[in-house]
């Protein structure tokens, strides 16, 4: 046992990046949002699709450490077009993604300096920062960074959280009427929290990414058991994370007759708020500087997880096939972190100061795209591309199934609902 966890610890990274990158806006935004919008009821969906999505987000861990390669280089053994449909995914909707979580980064970011008088440019600050702090340092400095981000976060959630449970849930107005679930609007915000819970399932490449990226740093090729356990106890962890984040929105907003605003940095000091209200207000300067860590380590994790991936396409889909990254990768890889920054920020801009319509808009895009990656992911871990013994077990097929149906299913419901019923 002592020496599985030496070998956690060894490898341990990928994982906690795909928390960081999981615990931000899904967490601290939507989950929030959910919990003092509808109450504890939302954690049964929380629950359910985390449950539903977790084969699909596992498999790319599972192929990269099976095979060596990426997922990504899977989707071209199932065929250059379906490499081409990844590319198109990708594109259509990494704008967006980055977009939602600089919005909401840059609001945490604007509340703890106080300067909210920046507008846009406090986007652009952290964009550049983004990209010069990747194009300099690539894996190993965000692999150190994002370490200490989560522990960060989950130390000062958990003490939020007990202290919450502890007081109580705020007293409700007279004459309360909760907001019903099943009306267009509920069922949409539905969607867009179960886009990104835990997060978007086209992202699931970048864990193989970063698998084999840890493995190349680290010169330690550790068992399938290893990388998957690793991995478990990370998704398990973001799964904890946003029941907390639920109960923190139920028991202080919900009922209050309070509104979360739309602005991202009142936003964000209304999420400051919440932690320091139950912890005192001595944690207001500490929570906020906490919360912004962590939309930081988000948005950079994104940063590199696009820009890898990007990369990763190019070089199949143009011949070159070797895994290591030569100088002309590493220029190709910081030319597409210009190009999301670029490209984002053109969509942050379009969006004004709709911070709900902006995260609603990426997550709901996330969660229609879904089905179409979850078949990819399963065709490769239970086809010919990979070893009978290091397949998933028959649990695991089932529970792929199930996920595939599900998220198949609220795809159409969402699609029906919005451009045939409307």
């Amino acid at each position: 046992m002592n020496e599985n966890i030496s070998k956690i610890i060894k490898i341990s990274g990928p994982g906690l990046l795909f928390a960081s990158t999981a615990i931000g806006v899904s967490h601290l935004i939507q989950s929030t949002r959910a919990g003092a919008d509808f109450g504890l009821m939302i954690i049964g969906f929380v629950i359910l699709v985390s449950v539903l999505k977790y084969p699909f987000f596992e498999y790319g861990s599972r192929y990269a450490n099976s095979t060596q390669t990426s997922i990504i280089d899977g989707y071209k053994k199932l065929g250059t077009p379906i490499l081409v449909l990844y590319l198109i995914i990708t594109v259509c909707s990494m704008f967006f993604v980055t977009g939602a979580v600089g919005f909401v980064a840059a609001g945490f970011f604007e509340n703890l300096f106080n300067l909210e008088f920046l507008g846009e440019w406090s986007i652009i600050l952290l964009f550049i920062s983004c990209v010069l702090i990747l194009g300099i340092g690539k894996f190993h400095l965000l692999d150190n960074l994002i370490k200490i981000i989560v522990t960060v976060l989950v130390i000062s959630t958990v003490l939020a959280f007990t202290l919450t449970v502890i007081n109580g849930p705020v007293e409700q107005v007279e004459n309360f009427i909760p907001k019903e679930l099943w009306t267009t609007t509920g069922i949409f915000f539905l969607l867009a929290l179960m886009g990104w819970m835990p997060t978007a399932i086209d992202l699931s490449s970048w864990n193989s990414l970063w698998t084999l990226e840890k493995i190349k740093q680290s010169n330690y090729r550790p068992k399938l058991k290893v990388t998957l356990l690793e991995f478990r106890i990370s998704y398990l962890l973001t799964g904890i994370m946003a029941i907390m984040f639920v109960t923190l929105g139920t028991f202080i907003f919900y009922g209050s007759g309070e509104e979360l605003p739309n602005n991202n940095s009142q936003f964000a000091h209304s999420i400051i708020t919440m932690y320091s209200s139950v912890m005192g207000n001595w944690s207001y300067i500490i929570i906020s500087a906490s919360a912004f860590t962590v939309m930081f380590g988000t948005i950079l994790a994104v940063f590199d997880g696009y820009s890898r991936a990007l990369n990763r396409i190019v070089e199949l889909l143009f011949g070159k096939n070797d895994t290591n990254q030569s100088k002309s990768s590493r220029k190709l890889y910081s030319v597409f972190l210009v190009v999301l920054a670029s490209g984002s920020l053109v969509t942050v801009l379009q969006f004004g100061d709709n911070l709900k319509e902006l995260v609603d808009f990426a997550t709901i895009l996330s969660f229609v795209i879904a089905p179409v990656i979850a078949i990819f992911n399963y065709r490769l871990v239970t086809g010919k591309y990979l070893e009978k013994s290091d397949q998933p077990s028959m649990l695991l097929k089932i529970l792929s199934i199930c996920g595939i149906l599900f998220l198949s299913g609220f795809a159409a419901y969402f699609i029906m609902l919005k451009f045939v019923l409307n």
